[in-house]
């Protein structure tokens, strides 16, 4: 085949090639022009933020200086003031992803909202977590509360309201909130955890043992999970079930109140040698813990040793102990509070208040245990 081209066509060609020259040139230049600016505005960032970083530096050396000159003075305590600051730092980072947490939490639970009052229930929910944020928590809630009361089967919503009210010790209305939330998601040990030592607390052994049973299976092995079992063996007096979930919950998280649980555990069973090594692993640990000293004194007395008994009393805060022997015909009476640990002395007479009564400082480990534990379970999804 072929193919005839006119003249005149080798002259157009010619002529539009330095026309696309010319329009790639103007769009280069264009590009060159965009991105000179972009340098410069990138170098004005980087200057500024090399002046911010030089006037931190001075400030920061002015403010060492000065408590340098101060605690020469004599006026403040650097070290003090050192962990002060390394706590309030501490304090500000938890306090900002505790406000990105619920934000998160907000989303969710407008998400689960199927309702046909979706205006007000949003309303509600928005101005509950503005309230919130605002440090007013009183006026939050409140708003929260009406928002489940339009959206009853939200279970972040519900969950959310009975971890607030078991953060601030009200386990009868924290209960009602998670029992909902627990019908809801039964699978949740957030859920399953709180719920079950609500019930502890409020003397429903059967329930709280199958909910914090169910709390350990489903990942959620934490010191308040076996604490809380362990704690409702004692009331049973069932003493070999409640030394193997002590033992868990020392796993799970060694810490001062673990050793002595222990410690009182091996009081009641008249195992002194072994109550004496974890006590004394809990003054290890915080050489403060006076009851721990307080149950040292205890072993002390029964072994004989009165001067001994007598100091740890002491060191316990209690000051000179007179402890008087009961009369013949009272021993058998009072031997068993006698032998009692004065950790399980309530849960022995009464089962109520077992997980917030009784030693405020065990509860309130207890209870900052599992909460943790459910902030770790919220980034797994709660499952």
């Amino acid at each position: 085949m072929i193919v005839v081209e006119p003249a005149t066509a080798r002259y157009e060609s010619a002529e539009g090639a330095p026309a696309n020259e010319e329009h790639l040139l103007e769009r280069i230049s264009a590009l060159e022009n965009r991105l000179g600016r972009l340098t410069a505005k990138l170098d004005r960032g980087l200057d500024l933020l090399l002046r911010q970083a030089q006037n931190s530096h001075f400030d920061r050396a002015l403010v060492k200086a000065l408590v340098g000159l101060l605690t020469d003075d004599g006026l403040i305590q650097g070290e003090r003031l050192e962990r002060l600051w390394v706590v309030r730092c501490q304090k500000d980072a938890e306090a900002q992803l505790e406000s990105e947490r619920r934000e998160e939490l907000r989303l969710k639970i407008l998400v689960h909202y199927q309702g046909q009052e979706s205006i007000a229930f949003e309303q509600c929910l928005n101005e509950g977590f503005l309230f919130i944020d605002d440090e007013q928590p009183g006026r939050g809630i409140r708003s929260l509360q009406r928002a489940a009361e339009i959206a009853r089967d939200n279970a972040p919503l519900l969950y959310f309201l009975g971890e607030h009210f078991f953060k601030a010790g009200k386990t009868k209305r924290a209960q009602s909130y998670l029992a909902r939330a627990y019908e809801l998601s039964p699978g949740d040990r957030r859920v399953s955890l709180l719920l079950g030592l609500t019930y502890a607390d409020r003397g429903d052994t059967e329930r709280a043992r199958t909910l914090l049973t169910s709390a350990t299976r489903l990942g959620g092995s934490t010191f308040a999970a076996h604490y809380g079992l362990g704690r409702l063996f004692v009331v049973e007096e069932k003493w070999r079930q409640a030394l193997h979930e002590f033992k868990l919950a020392l796993a799970s998280k060694a810490s001062p109140e673990a050793h002595y649980a222990l410690g009182c555990l091996y009081y009641q069973m008249c195992r002194d040698a072994l109550a004496a090594r974890h006590l004394r692993k809990a003054l290890e640990m915080d050489e403060t813990y006076g009851e721990a000293f307080y149950v040292l004194g205890l072993i002390s007395e029964r072994a004989g040793q009165k001067e001994l008994a007598q100091e740890y009393f002491e060191k316990a805060g209690h000051g000179a102990v007179v402890r008087k022997t009961a009369p013949a015909k009272n021993k058998r009476q009072n031997s068993g509070a006698a032998l009692s640990a004065p950790l399980f002395r309530q849960s022995l007479a009464n089962s109520r208040g077992l997980i917030t009564g009784g030693d405020r400082r065990l509860a309130e480990a207890l209870r900052r245990d599992a909460l943790s534990a459910c902030s770790l379970a919220s980034s797994d999804g709660g499952r």
